[in-house]
């Protein structure tokens, strides 16, 4: 049973592949071929208008009425897309529409379209550079990644020749190589440094591909894949370096299987250890004592398995002479590319190294105790104020008691004034005197004397030295002090000297933010557990930024027209000889806080493990 009336107009061939409909005036559908009533068949549908698009009245009325043919108008049912034309007719008046199945059609499309978008995706986003040339070299296009690894657009690399990015030293001898290759073979692979845009040169590993003409096989352009190889490069050439330091060190450098099988010595090994060149290499138990090589497997081994490296002092056993060779030993655990562990061990001459250490640390004793005088001089207007006052007292008091004492004969109460003057001129004396022992104290040389050091009291005498340089400016110093009054084993005059410093570097960076205006400077005390004490210096100065963090503890760095940089690297050095750590790191105020960490000691424990070395 048809859907729709029948008709024979000559338009509607009844085996015409192709759907077609009649439209009256109004868009109305008046017949249908076999085509058109089969898609609506298979779609189950009634009505012919269910066929066509949903605005097929207006896209009739605008066919007829610009007396023109529509055509690409897309319709789907169910999974058939259709493809329709209108064509316009003049008697009767109306419309022919012919559909045409364009379901592969535009699901071919579709898939085109999915590619070629995964295709750019995939061009865009690698981190490869994906390059079209010319036969003779130049850029015909390039992927984004250009912009990262050669800091060109795509867009200005076009037209490019190669010897615009290329050194030219690495470029000619290779490319006419490629060219032969490609020409060939049609495929090359070289390795080229190019030169950055900002001219920084980077090491690329480039495979290409030629495209041939069809007919004539000519290469017609080039496809490249350039992948940046500057850290494998650099990796190799350090290795190559490392190998040679390691062959001229004077140090001793062996390496070792977990089963004690030395592999390998360098040259000053074998001159120390009496070992000769065509010599077989012993094990490691030979070179140790008995007690330093069970050390070694006890101690050693666990802590260089658990962290990496061990450090220790102990003695080799040079096998052809009868002595043994005071060493400074590294341990280092090392994981093979197989999975397996070996081990090398780093060993310097104790002798050498201690005549080195004796003659540094003179030297830093030396420097510190400059430091100090230097401090000392930038304080005097303090000092001078802080001795002056009590002096001044002194004299009030003295020449009040000389006029008392005058008046003994018609003043009775006159001897209870001169003694409470003598009193006070005590007090103050006693005062100038503390100022000056706390100053010997502060400018004593010598050899640095490790002690037990109350932390708040340490701390207290520093704010005192400074407290009248930060008071001429209307900086108050606030104290945030631990209760339990924490002890360091450390020199009381160099951690002094330390918190000066700390201290007048914030004072420093307020005054640089705040002039004259009041402002603060935070100074806390904290212990954290058994583990660590730790000394916070938090001023409201300007800050710094991360290049300036960086670079803060780094000798001769500084923000002072008139700074030498090196306060806060001695400070650092001064801190880590007492096991401790100096940092920095931004307030929430905007200034810097100085962090002193020192660490708790507990003593080491052997581990209690089985070990083949």
């Amino acid at each position: 049973m048809p859907l729709v009336p029948e008709t024979t107009d000559p338009l509607l061939l009844p085996n015409d592949p192709e759907a077609c409909l009649l439209a009256d005036a109004n868009g109305a559908i008046l017949a249908c071929n076999q085509t058109a009533q089969r898609w609506l068949e298979d779609a189950g549908l009634s009505s012919p208008e269910a066929l066509l698009p949903a605005n097929q009245r207006a896209l009739v009325q605008a066919c007829q009425s610009q007396d023109r043919t529509i055509s690409g108008v897309e319709s789907r049912v169910g999974e058939r897309a259709i493809s329709w034309t209108l064509i316009p007719r003049t008697q009767p008046q109306g419309v022919v529409i012919r559909g045409r199945d364009a379901s592969s059609t535009l699901s071919e499309l579709a898939e085109a379209t999915r590619s070629n978008r995964l295709y750019r995706l995939i061009i865009e986003n690698t981190t490869d550079l994906i390059s079209r040339h010319a036969p003779d070299g130049h850029f015909v296009d390039a992927s984004p990644a250009s912009w990262r690894l050669l800091g060109y657009w795509p867009e200005e690399l076009r037209g490019k020749g190669l010897d615009e990015v290329l050194v030219p030293e690495t470029m000619e001898k290779q490319l006419e190589q490629a060219r032969t290759s490609l020409r060939d073979s049609g495929y090359a692979t070289l390795t080229l440094q190019l030169r950055h845009r900002d001219g920084r040169l980077r090491w690329f590993e480039i495979a290409s591909r030629a495209i041939r003409e069809t007919y004539t096989g000519a290469v017609i352009e080039v496809i490249s894949v350039s992948r940046d190889i500057t850290a494998r490069v650099d990796s190799e050439e350090n290795n190559r370096r490392l190998a040679q330091v390691v062959e001229a060190n004077t140090d001793l450098v062996l390496f070792a299987s977990r089963h004690g099988e030395i592999s390998y010595m360098n040259p000053a090994a074998r001159r120390a250890l009496g070992i000769g060149n065509a010599s077989p290499l012993p094990p490691v138990s030979a070179i140790f004592e008995g007690d330093e090589f069970a050390r070694l497997l006890s101690i050693g081994l666990p802590q260089a398995d658990q962290q990496g490296v061990w450090e220790t002092e102990t003695r080799l056993r040079a096998l052809s002479q009868d002595n043994t060779l005071p060493v400074s030993l590294v341990l280092l655990s090392h994981q093979a590319a197989q999975g397996t562990t070996y081990y090398s061990l780093v060993a310097r001459d104790m002798t050498e190294r201690e005549l080195r250490e004796s003659e540094q640390r003179r030297h830093q004793e030396e420097l510190a105790h400059t430091a100090r005088l230097a401090t000392l001089g930038e304080l005097a207007s303090g000092i001078a104020h802080e001795m002056n006052q009590p002096l001044a007292t002194i004299v009030n008091y003295a020449n009040a008691s000389k006029r008392y004492l005058g008046q003994l004969d018609e003043n009775p109460d006159a001897i209870t004034r001169v003694q409470d003057g003598l009193q006070r001129i005590t007090q103050h004396a006693d005062h100038a005197a503390e100022v000056i022992k706390r100053l010997r104290a502060f400018l004593r040389k010598g050899k640095k004397r490790s002690a037990c050091v109350a932390l708040n009291d340490t701390i207290d005498s520093a704010v005192r030295l400074c407290q009248w340089e930060a008071a001429k400016h209307h900086i108050n110093i606030e104290l945030t002090l631990a209760d339990s009054n924490p002890t360091l084993t450390a020199d009381p005059v160099l951690l002094q000297q330390v918190l000066i410093n700390l201290i007048r570097n914030a004072i420093d960076a307020n005054r640089e933010r705040h002039q004259d205006a009041p402002s603060r400077i935070t100074l806390t005390t904290r212990c954290s557990g058994c583990n660590e004490v730790r000394i916070e210096v938090e001023d409201q100065g300007p800050g710094l930024d991360d290049e300036g963090l960086r670079q803060m503890f780094t000798p001769f760095f500084t923000r002072k027209s008139e700074g030498l940089g090196l306060g806060l690297s001695m400070s650092r050095s001064i801190v880590e000889s007492f096991g401790g750590y100096l940092d920095a790191e931004r307030s929430p105020a905007g200034g810097l806080r100085l962090i002193c960490r020192f660490p708790s000691k507990g003593a080491l424990g052997a581990a209690n493990a089985t070990h083949n070395l």
